[in-house]
């Protein structure tokens, strides 16, 4: 039986992204109280992979997990999914929007509902919590020893603890997604696909004038195309910083292969987070000069041409 950690607890969109991946296999769901924890009991072996959120889209990159996928040891991701956002303000029995004093919930979903709670609570300040639904669980078991009387959270969470919903759909954005990533140790990767993506961090030798764009430009040569890039604080001293980067292909690919290669000559460091499916079903687009058949095409013209000259 596959054990899968999650960012916990119980009634988490990070849990419903491993409901989703999932489906009907056979499988232990361990709840964990951060995404340090889960990817620790990953690297420890205690897990056979786990389900964390690396990027929504009204906050960009989730810095947890960049930064832990970044550092420790090595693990890559193995596949994606995305789920759609949409939360509830949901409270104990007897409390109501016109006398909350303070509204708790992960500082993610704050900055996707903050706008609502402007016009409709006003009065109530922010408090952070671990994750959405941790918000509701503390709510409803110790109510007593928080700082906040609403919760804001996916509605399974509110039904979950026995909360009373208050408001829904309190979200800012209509169309808010969170894409989360299937994390296991680096002993197997998926196989090819045709709409696969690549996730490396690159660490710069040094800091000068042109060190990102000669990194961009072993993508740009090949046509690949990103489709993130953020940058992410070393922690070794102040300014520095390397690239958490995604990219469309597999590292079978010819083109992606060849820019890794590249990538490895120049950079200080390349860590390798792994290929995988995407979650969306399109077909990457190749212009004909980045196909497999051309790098193949141009390996066999420079071989005849060093045989030619030996």
């Amino acid at each position: 039986m596959t054990r899968y950690a999650y960012l916990g607890p119980e009634g988490t969109f990070t849990q419903q992204a491993l409901l989703s991946w999932v489906a009907d296999t056979d499988h232990e769901q361990v709840p964990l109280g951060s995404v340090d924890a889960a990817l620790d009991a990953l690297r420890a072996g205690d897990v056979d992979a786990a389900v964390v959120p690396i990027e929504n889209s009204v906050e960009g990159g989730v810095s947890a997990t960049l930064d832990a996928l970044a550092s420790g040891d090595p693990l890559v991701v193995v596949g994606e999914v995305l789920v759609p956002i949409t939360f509830v303000a949901c409270a104990r029995p007897g409390t109501t929007l016109g006398a909350a004093h303070a509204i708790g919930t992960h500082s993610h979903a704050w900055a996707q509902v903050r706008g609502w709670a402007g016009k409709q609570v006003p009065q109530a300040i922010y408090v952070p919590t671990l994750s959405t639904a941790s918000a509701a669980k503390d709510l409803a078991e110790h109510p007593d020893d928080l700082g906040y009387d609403i919760a804001v959270c996916a509605q399974i969470a509110a039904e979950h603890f026995g909360l009373d919903v208050l408001a829904h759909d309190v979200g800012d954005m209509t169309n808010a997604v969170t894409r989360f990533v299937i994390v296991a140790r680096p002993e197997w990767q998926p196989a090819p696909t045709g709409r696969d993506k690549t996730t490396v961090v690159l660490f710069q030798r040094s800091d000068r004038a042109g060190g990102l764009l000669e990194l961009l430009e072993q993508f740009s040569v090949r046509g690949i195309n990103m489709t993130r890039l953020e940058s992410r604080p070393t922690k070794d001293s102040m300014g520095s910083y390397c690239f958490s980067i995604d990219l469309e292909g597999h590292v079978q690919d010819e083109r992606v292969g060849a820019a890794l290669m590249s990538l490895h000559r120049i950079c200080a460091d390349v860590r390798f987070l792994g290929s995988y499916p995407a979650a969306s079903e399109a077909e990457i687009t190749i212009d004909p000069i980045a196909t497999d058949r051309a790098f193949v095409a141009a390996r066999e013209w420079l071989d005849r041409l060093r045989r030619l000259g030996g």
